[in-house]
């Protein structure tokens, strides 16, 4: 057997023990006796196999970049930062599929790159760029051993992956550079961006696959697949994938990565949460931007560990009961975190949170810091008890749910929740009017429905600590001024369980009126694209309890007037049609189809609904066109897509 050929394998061997596997089987020693004897038989001989371990070392500067277009393009990540926007995202998925399974994994943070190989050998890298096309960086990549120079697989292919730095490896870095790095980000971006391999290799980056591009031969049908792939060629994983088949196993997963990262090597910013079915996500498709299935849920936070000394519960505006707790005062994102929140009492449990525990604590847009997990208990440490009555009215709570509620709507901190969330910039606009004064109104005033609010005189605000004339003035006249609201405001006001401020936005565009929206159907609005089965239940149910209608009509008999959105005019060949695309199509790709349906009058769907009235259907077409056929709804081809264009 040819000598260099047998050093070749064994060393390559040796190397993906070593920076792939994390597993070494042999000492350095012995590694660097056969790559100095490799070393000696190219220079005699004068070859350098295509595979050799030799190719790995930094070679001359580049000039300049060269661009290099993908095959296949490689999309970004749309980003949620809270739980809110992440049901959002469910929803979207659960009407698009029936019982979606989702994966998440670790979110890294460096800088993403794309191999390409063709017939089984390493052809280039390249930056992500603008997605279509990115920097040749190949010269930077061959001095990182993280990823094979030949593989198996004998078509052409791009894997994608994000050029990181071992947070280890950027402190001993550091300790000698003359220039230190600032952080493992930058410095992964810097590494791979650098004119000279030779700065890439002092460095020491490496690459952690997630994502299989393009593949002319075969396919993946998971994102499980996708991953035992690129582990079975030789590229280096990272070892996290968590199989989700509902939305709470998937914050579960996310929680573990939030409070695993502190201890682990890498640089993480969030987790990752995709679709695992490939063929329901091409049905799905992609926006000019990112792809419809998958979201990345972004950790902007700071987190700290402290102690907490005591649970109390508060009622929110709903009556929901949440678990606040008091803790050691701990430094957090420039501020001074005295308490932090939990979900509920499964949450409470589920984090094994004591009275007396060490709990990990993070700070971001929420103005309270929320607890994600017990670190450590005291000797001591007390279990919390499940509260019977309502801490504040003493009415025996009701558990609806994984949640606990006070059913008295008269409760003083619903009260004042609810009028604070209606008197809110987002929602009615009344200048001035905060929680403290909504708690004097409660308290002095007898305020306990919203529309009370229009009938207070400048006397009855007087009676109100602080509120001098110039104050009165200011008040009553927010007051009069926010009786002309825009009607997505105002539904938004209303304070109906699951509407947002996107969802209400929607609704006012669709049904045009509250007497519309009263007479709502269940099918009609499951049919919008961001409300889903818990929010239109919960919608139907408060336009039928007497309570609420009572408080509506003594809203506009105040003076309360909301405003239509204005029409949007649409004309062309799609003028009136709710069109859904499903399959692949030969000559457009799905966002530009969507576009050029939208600028001809037509409305893109996600999923099909009795709302529908044309599917599109390409090649492979699944369980879109299944239930189109079922429905009745008329169906065309490309052929005839185009025709009409």
């Amino acid at each position: 057997m040819d000598r260099m050929r047998e050093l070749i394998d064994i060393l390559n061997k040796w190397a993906y023990e070593y920076y792939v596997l994390d597993a070494p089987t042999v000492s350095d020693r012995e590694y660097d006796k056969l790559y100095d004897e490799l070393r000696r038989l190219e220079e005699e001989t004068g070859r350098v196999e295509f595979d050799s371990p030799t190719k790995r070392v930094g070679g001359e500067p580049v000039k300049e970049f060269a661009r290099h277009r993908h095959i296949s393009r490689l999309y970004s990540l749309d980003k949620c930062v809270t739980y809110e926007q992440l049901n959002a995202f469910f929803t979207r998925m659960e009407k698009a599929v029936e019982n979606p399974e989702y994966t998440v994994e670790y979110k890294y943070d460096g800088l993403t790159v794309c191999l390409t190989y063709d017939n089984g050998k390493f052809v280039r890298a390249t930056t992500r760029g603008n997605g279509v096309e990115g920097e040749d960086v190949t010269a930077q990549a061959l001095t990182i051993h993280s990823f094979p120079l030949n593989i198996g697989y004998k078509g052409t292919l791009e894997v994608q992956g994000e050029a990181i730095i071992r947070l280890s490896v950027l402190e001993n870095y550091n300790k000698t550079a003359k220039e230190p790095l600032k952080n493992a980000r930058n410095a992964a971006a810097g590494a791979i961006r650098n004119l000279d391999p030779k700065i890439t290799a002092e460095r020491s980056p490496e690459i952690l696959f997630y994502n299989v591009n393009y593949m002319s031969e075969g396919s993946l049908k998971t994102q499980e697949e996708h991953f035992e792939f690129l582990k079975r060629e030789g590229f280096k994983v990272y070892p996290f994938l968590r199989l989700c088949k509902t939305p709470q196993e998937v914050i579960d997963a996310i929680e573990e990565i939030e409070v695993a990262r502190k201890s682990i090597d890498v640089l993480t910013d969030g987790a990752v949460i995709k679709l695992n079915n490939a063929e329901v996500r091409e049905n799905i498709g992609y926006t000019d931007k990112f792809p419809r299935w998958a979201t990345a849920y972004k950790f902007e936070a700071e987190e700290s560990i402290t102690t907490v000394r005591e649970i109390r519960w508060q009622v929110g505006r709903t009556g929901k009961l949440t678990p606040l707790a008091i803790v050691e005062p701990v430094e957090l994102a420039g501020a001074t975190v005295r308490r932090a929140t939990l979900n509920n009492f499964g949450d409470l449990t589920r984090k094994d949170v004591k009275v007396g525990s060490k709990v990990l604590i993070r700070r971001s847009n929420e103005v309270i810091p929320e607890i994600l997990g017990a670190v450590e208990h005291a000797e001591n440490a007390e279990e919390v008890q499940k509260p019977a009555f309502c801490p504040f009215c003493g009415t025996a709570v009701a558990e609806v749910g994984a949640n606990i509620f006070c059913p008295n709507k008269y409760c003083r901190p619903r009260v004042v929740g609810k009028v604070a969330h209606f008197a809110s910039k987002d929602a009615m606009d009344i200048d001035g009017l905060s929680e403290k004064t909504a708690e004097q109104m409660y308290d002095i005033l007898n305020l306990r429905e919203c529309s009370q609010l229009y009938g207070y005189t400048a006397l009855e605000l007087s009676l109100l600590e602080g509120f001098k004339d110039k104050k009165i003035t200011n008040t009553l006249a927010a007051i009069e001024k926010s009786k002309r609201v825009p009607l997505a405001r105002l539904l938004f006001a209303l304070g109906i369980d699951g509407v947002g401020k996107v969802a209400a936005a929607d609704l006012a565009k669709e049904y045009v009126s509250l007497d519309n929206l009263k007479n709502a159907g269940r099918e009609g609005l499951l049919a919008m694209e961001n409300v889903g089965g818990v929010t239109a239940d919960a919608i139907i149910s408060w336009f039928k309890d007497a309570g609420n209608l009572a408080e509506l009509n003594d809203l506009l008999a105040a003076g309360v007037t909301p405003e239509a959105p204005s029409e949007v005019v649409r004309e062309g060949v799609f003028s009136g049609q709710f069109v859904v695309l499903t399959g692949t199509l030969s000559e457009f790709k799905r966002s530009e189809a969507q576009r050029l349906i939208e600028e001809r009058g037509g409305e893109c769907q996600s999923s099909v609904t009795a709302k529908t009235t044309l599917v599109i259907a390409g090649e492979a077409a699944g369980s879109k066109l299944a239930k189109a056929q079922k429905l009745g709804i008329k169906i065309i081809d490309e052929a005839t897509f185009k025709s009409m264009l």
